[in-house]
């Protein structure tokens, strides 16, 4: 469980912060909307994979029958928690819709750079 919960420190800290910093980099060139709905997007992607890491236990040691219907209730409460975002994106014109669907696939945009081996200056370890 430990080391579930450093990977989603790791992932999620990674992609907030990556999301901020574009996020705030937009609304200095005054595209307020691309930042907002980035950060929105992100947020919603991050307790997604907070609540993934967590219902893993609950499918440990059950039936087939009961880790069937865990696993499917909590794919349905996911799916809805990721769907907040689009729907606040298509409904209010502040928050674009593009740039919330990039941010509800920041924290998977984090772990394959992760392992790309590409870093943004946010992830970037100091090395002196």
């Amino acid at each position: 469980m430990e080391s579930i919960r450093r990977t989603q420190k790791k992932y999620g800290s990674r992609a907030l912060a990556t999301a901020v910093i574009i996020g705030l980099g937009t609304v200095l060139i005054g595209q307020n909307s691309l930042g907002k709905g980035l950060i929105l997007g992100t947020l919603f992607s991050v307790i997604n994979f907070v609540l993934m890491g967590e219902t893993l236990p609950l499918k440990l040691g059950r039936s087939r029958k009961t880790t069937f219907f865990v696993s499917f209730f909590s794919m349905l409460l996911r799916y809805l928690l990721l769907a907040v975002p689009l729907v606040i994106a298509v409904k209010y014109e502040q928050i674009h819709i593009f740039a919330a669907i990039i941010g509800v696939f920041m924290v998977q945009i984090v772990i394959v750079a992760d392992h790309l081996g590409i870093q943004s200056p946010v992830t970037r370890k100091k090395t002196t």
